[in-house]
């Protein structure tokens, strides 16, 4: 017997009408560049968005279409977001700090009809249209200097169209269509740092519930009371769903544009009141830095949820106990929406003594509601939940990919349609998931696995260090051996001795790095992870007798 319920569909123009039919005048501010601050509301949001949407139909997109974006954290992204959406088209997010050769592979690949971008990236917007089937780019600020057109292949172009006055011409009614709940929503392609990028694509339904699963207590913890900063850029996971789980709540949010700098980004707390921000662990590491140097405090800032990368305990112990900020470590990937763990203590755990309670917030956390976790050996058995059992993480649930898009990747799902994530770790007793590497990331010294996470989780506890990466170098007698690279923390003075002293008191001898290298800073892709792919490249020629960096 089925239930008596009316039968919904769960579509994102519903989430941005709601918001502004009982959030309305809850403001959204952004921070554009070059341009002054902009604040509008969820009301004037949906109007906007609506204009767009005519637009997009006059520029004949139309469902199914792929609509490109290589922009910042903008009001006018958000627009895109919920416009191309609305109309059953589906918003193709690009990374713009990918090379031109990978953006023009994604752009034809997606076949994308359409391209929003900022200012700054219409030169990365030329790499999309020579990629694929590019019909016009729309500017989304500043004005457009010269032709307003864009070089395509062939020696051909397309117009270049400047974003508000396109909106200008358009009325600001549009009855949303209705369609499929599972209509896909969003395209957003892995970084492609061990092979070619591949999409993800997401549905209405899968957005909507992974927002309810956000903005829960115990996640993001968002209400309408609060100000929320997404410093994860929109071109990442959709900004890890918080453009949307913020309209579910109706809370005010901040988008800061470029500026994801620690003084910058304190600036933007500081000016605009903002309760919550989620970024990956380099953009703290420059907040920390830049509170340290000036003395400046946050009162506003209640919580920052760190995910994209291991967060150090150091970063926990710096933000809870100088800052009184509370951190929520997060786990997730683009195929997850991303959202899989978080890493908030259980009542139970009130009682931890400090250090404790660090180290269960520094674990990757409890799965939380619609998402399956299940840890695997190599023999594809499951290893018991005790804390110390290693194996592949497996996810499955309906915010997780089924599969890429126009791509048959073998081996990433399994019959049961669990998805191999390629994460290693443990579940212990009460459910904490604890990532102790990337499978690519692991080293093999003497037949012995070391943790990179763990070293540099290690090293860092050291505040003489501000950033670390511990890769593998090949050796032809060991396999691999451990090179720590380590920026130092401003006007310190970073003593090799000293690190080498706490690696040798508290890791296990094989996992002691062979040599430890200062380096000015690590490479790192937009969304602020460090590439080890890039330093495994670096430095594969690496030994003791021949110095680097």
């Amino acid at each position: 017997m089925l239930g008596l319920m009316m039968e919904r569909p769960l579509l994102l123009s519903g989430l941005l009408e709601h918001a502004a039919s009982v959030h309305g005048d809850r403001e959204i501010v952004s921070y554009p560049a070059d341009e002054p601050v902009y604040r509008g509301d969820y009301g004037k949001t949906a109007a906007r968005s609506r204009r767009l949407a005519n637009a997009m139909r006059g520029l004949g997109v139309h469902a199914g279409d792929r609509v490109a974006t290589l922009a910042c954290s903008t009001h006018r992204h958000l627009e895109i977001f919920y416009a191309a959406a609305g109309i059953g088209a589906i918003c193709h997010t690009i990374n713009p700090r990918l090379h031109a050769e990978q953006i023009a592979f994604i752009a034809a690949q997606a076949e994308d009809v359409l391209v929003f971008a900022d200012a700054a990236f219409v030169v990365q917007a030329e790499a999309a249209v020579r990629g694929g089937q590019v019909r016009a780019v729309v500017q989304l600020d500043g004005g457009i200097a010269g032709p307003a057109v864009v070089p395509a292949a062939n020696g051909g172009s397309v117009p270049l169209l400047p974003y508000e006055a396109l909106l200008a011409g358009q009325a600001d009614v549009l009855s949303w269509p209705e369609f499929d709940e599972n209509t896909a929503a969003g395209l957003c392609y892995t970084s492609g740092t061990t092979g070619k990028p591949r999409g993800v694509l997401y549905s209405h339904r899968s957005q909507i519930l992974h927002a309810f699963a956000v903005a829960l207590p115990d996640v993001a913890g968002i209400s309408e009371a609060d100000s929320v900063l997404p410093a994860a850029p929109m071109f990442h996971v959709q900004s890890w769903g918080i453009p949307y789980a913020a309209t579910l709540a109706g809370a005010r949010l901040v988008l800061p544009g470029p500026r994801l700098h620690g003084a910058a980004l304190a600036e933007v707390i500081a000016a605009e009141g903002v309760t919550i921000a989620l970024g990956v662990p380099t953009l703290w590491v420059g907040l920390i830095r830049y509170l340290r140097s000036t003395g400046q405090r946050l009162p506003t800032l209640r919580r920052v949820i760190v995910g994209g990368a291991a967060c150090p305990p150091s970063m926990i112990t710096a933000f809870q106990q100088e800052f009184g900020i509370e951190v929520r470590h997060a786990w997730g990937m683009t195929e997850m929406s991303p959202l899989g763990t978080i890493a908030t203590p259980c009542a139970k755990h009130g009682g931890l003594p400090e250090e404790a309670r660090t180290r269960l917030q520094a674990k990757q956390g409890r799965p939380v509601f619609g998402v399956e976790i299940r840890i695997e050996d190599e023999a594809g058995r499951p290893v018991p939940h005790d804390g110390r059992s290693i194996g592949e993480v497996k996810v499955r649930g309906p915010w997780v990919c089924s599969g890429y898009y126009r791509c048959d990747e073998p081996g990433t799902h399994d019959a049961e349609g669990w998805f191999a994530t390629g994460d290693l770790g443990t579940i212990d007793e009460d459910g904490f998931v604890h990532i102790t590497d990337r499978r690519k990331d692991l080293i093999k010294f003497a037949g012995e696995w070391i943790s990179s996470i763990e070293v540099e989780s290690l090293a860092m506890e050291n505040p003489a260090v501000m950033q670390a990466a511990a890769i593998g170098i090949p050796d032809e007698k060991w396999g691999e051996k451990l090179l720590l690279l380590v920026v130092p923390s401003p006007g310190s003075t970073m003593r090799e001795d000293e690190l080498l002293a706490l690696c040798r008191a508290r890791l296990a001898k094989w996992s002691v790095p062979t040599r430890i290298i200062c380096v000015a800073s690590l490479p790192t892709s937009a969304t602020g992870k460090v590439q080890k792919n890039v330093l495994r490249a670096q430095y594969a020629r690496c030994t003791p007798a021949v110095p680097l960096g």
